[in-house]
């Protein structure tokens, strides 16, 4: 038998942990939820709110994550370096984020973390002050407030429309990335290890996340008018 050839046989393996699943389906909800919330305004502005410490907390668990969690969820994994992209380009794919996969993650990672800030210092002028509005200049808050309202929202909005047609693009080239964020599990060659996803790592990432939710919550929420 040729080990070498067995080596680098695909086999169904964990790529994607159950925490990397988690924030992903989160992040989609809160999404939607802070969307609607935002464009009704009014008194669901504190929803909105409520959703954007949600999404504080759970985009610090995943930077965290990203240091910590499972192999191909960690940023040294899949960050684009020109030997991945090189190799992306020659057709020697890896198993995760490939380098255009991990710009978009960065690039969503970085728009998030705009439209937060951006948020918390915004105000709508009659009922409603981000919890770090107090804090700036009128003159921030207000390019705060249109940031958040207008470009960042559109520059968003954007990057899921690309998301989701790069899904649809890499489901017609034979690659269904979107049930591997379901269950986890793709066709890797044993060459590449695994991602651990056992009940011990599940249940430190809840704790990580709780705390990460807890700290957002408990620091923001007593601030906002």
């Amino acid at each position: 038998m040729d080990h070498s050839s067995l080596s680098s046989s695909p086999n169904l393996r964990r790529v994607w942990d159950l925490p990397t699943r988690l924030f992903h389906w989160v992040l989609v909800l809160l999404m939607i939820g802070m969307v609607i919330t935002g464009n009704i305004g009014g008194e669901m502005l504190q929803w909105h709110a409520r959703m954007g410490y949600a999404l504080l907390g759970t985009l610090v668990f995943r930077l965290i994550w990203g240091f910590v969690g499972g192999h191909w969820s960690r940023f040294v994994h899949f960050f684009p370096t020109p030997a991945r992209v090189a190799a992306y380009v020659q057709g020697r794919h890896r198993p995760g984020h490939n380098p255009l996969g991990a710009l978009s993650i960065f690039a969503v990672l970085v728009l998030l973390g705009m439209q937060l800030a951006s948020g918390m210092m915004a105000t709508d002028d009659i009922s409603f002050n981000g919890p770090l509005n107090a804090m700036v200049s009128e003159d921030w808050a207000d390019a705060a407030t249109d940031w958040h309202k207008h470009l960042g929202k559109l520059l968003l909005l954007g990057w899921v429309v690309l998301h989701v047609l790069a899904i649809v693009w890499h489901k017609r080239k034979g690659h269904r990335l979107l049930p591997a964020m379901l269950h986890g599990d793709a066709q890797i060659a044993n060459i590449y290890p695994e991602s651990k996803d056992n009940w011990g790592r599940r249940l430190f990432a809840l704790v990580l996340w709780l705390a990460c939710m807890g700290l957002a919550f408990a620091y923001l929420l007593p601030l906002t008018v």
